[in-house]
């Protein structure tokens, strides 16, 4: 359930006009609804009441300082992949210690930084990474906590390129060789073992896939234990999907019905990393009409957002529903709607039925609140949109719009031109 409802025709979040947000703040902007949010951390947080569990908000899917401040006031922890991320979860109050950093990529600086705020733990994805960690930790004169991040083989069932659970991907250690890389880390003088890790993709609608890939770790962790390597943490990653279109995914306290029996008696504190299905439904992207170009073949509604504000669409040729913000009785057109940007792969839908819209007016892409301002860029020198949080009848802005002076900042011309 999300709180962008209309009333009497007109669209709102929660109890505040879109139109108002956007005749206040411009367009494009991001609007975010503080119920939806809160609403959809509470349900994780219920679906694993009276197991020792902590919830690690996946960054990436949503990193605004506002939306990070409020999982912070509410008890949640953070799922970072980048130095930038940890940072931003620190300043945002999360506490360190319900911090876990994955990524295949982290950097000295980063795993330096990391060890020195005291996070929960790294998911370490490959063997070359856990020698940098140790090396890093030597130097600092300290442990650093890891696990190691599990890859076991099982097809999620989604978009290949959120897949991340199979052989063929560049993520975590092959099942096949984790007793020997167990081995391995809990030799090394630097580095405590802690956990394990596993997350086999993103926008999963199926129980199935958690089940299975969990059943594949949980006899690993039996391994383990019986050559005396203590696991405290059990990290089964995030991927639950939400709702675009039509899809059915599964409610987090489906997730914990099917889960939590596999772990009773485990001793294990479970670390859940959940994104898009927190933050996904809770924003929307608001755009305004510019034109209705009629092509050749097919007509094209011109927008002022674009694959820069919102590229899933783009590179993944996913689905988002629009709504006209205000309702009208005019005919159904079928169109493109498709943004500024020169690119044919600008595009928010290809071949969308839409009541007809004129310009000026608004539209509201729905379900944008994961991996929308995340991915944005400023490509075609396009100032990034501004984002607004509602509260019942309060609103208030979240990030600025960027101008064309934020988009030179830190640039500078050499003597020598």
């Amino acid at each position: 359930m999300n709180h962008f409802h209309f009333i009497k025709g007109r669209l709102y979040a929660e109890e505040v006009a879109v139109t108002t947000i956007a005749e206040t703040f411009g367009t494009p902007v991001y609007i975010y609804s503080h119920a939806t949010l809160t609403r959809h951390i509470k349900a994780y947080e219920r679906a694993f009441t009276g197991f020792p569990h902590v919830i690690c908000f996946a960054v990436k899917a949503n990193s605004n300082a506002a939306i990070l401040k409020l999982f912070s006031s509410l008890g949640a922890g953070a799922d970072v992949v980048s130095g930038g991320e940890l940072f931003r979860a620190l300043k945002a109050g999360i506490k360190a210690d319900r911090i876990v950093y994955a990524g295949v990529g982290k950097t000295s600086e980063e795993i330096a930084l990391a060890i020195k705020h005291r996070i929960l733990m790294f998911n370490v994805e490959s063997m070359e990474e856990l020698q940098e960690i140790d090396r890093v930790a030597a130097g600092m004169k300290t442990k650093a906590p890891i696990a190691l991040r599990i890859n076991p083989d099982i097809d999620p069932q989604t978009h290949p390129y959120i897949s991340t659970g199979l052989k063929k991907h560049k993520f975590g250690i092959p099942i096949e060789k984790a007793i020997e890389c167990y081995r391995i880390a809990s030799a090394m003088k630097n580095i405590k073992v802690v956990g394990i890790h596993k997350h086999i993709g993103s926008q999963l609608t199926k129980i199935s896939p958690f089940v299975d890939s969990l059943k594949r770790i949980l006899a690993l962790l039996r391994e383990l234990r019986s050559l005396g390597i203590d696991i405290k943490y059990l990290d089964i990653g995030g991927g639950v999907g939400i709702t675009y279109n039509d899809e059915r995914p599964p409610h987090p306290s489906e997730l914990g019905k099917n889960i939590l029996p596999l772990l009773k008696n485990s001793g294990i504190t479970l670390v859940i990393e959940p994104g898009r299905s927190i933050v996904g439904n809770a924003g929307i992207l608001v755009t305004k009409a510019l034109y209705l170009k009629q092509g050749s073949d097919k007509k094209f509604l011109i927008v002022d957002a674009a694959m820069n504000d919102l590229i899933r669409p783009s590179i993944y040729g996913a689905y988002h529903r629009i709504e006209p913000v205000v309702k009208t009785k005019r005919g159904k057109i079928l169109s493109d709607i498709v943004g500024p940007i020169c690119e044919s792969g600008d595009f928010l839908a290809k071949d969308r039925e839409i009541t007809q819209v004129k310009q000026g007016e608004l539209l509201a892409i729905m379900s944008a609140g994961a991996y929308g301002f995340s991915m944005a860029s400023n490509y075609n020198s396009r100032p990034k949109p501004a984002e607004v949080m509602v509260k019942g009848k309060d609103f208030a802005l979240i990030r600025k719009r960027e101008t064309y002076l934020d988009l030179i900042r830190g640039e500078s011309i050499p003597d020598f031109l």
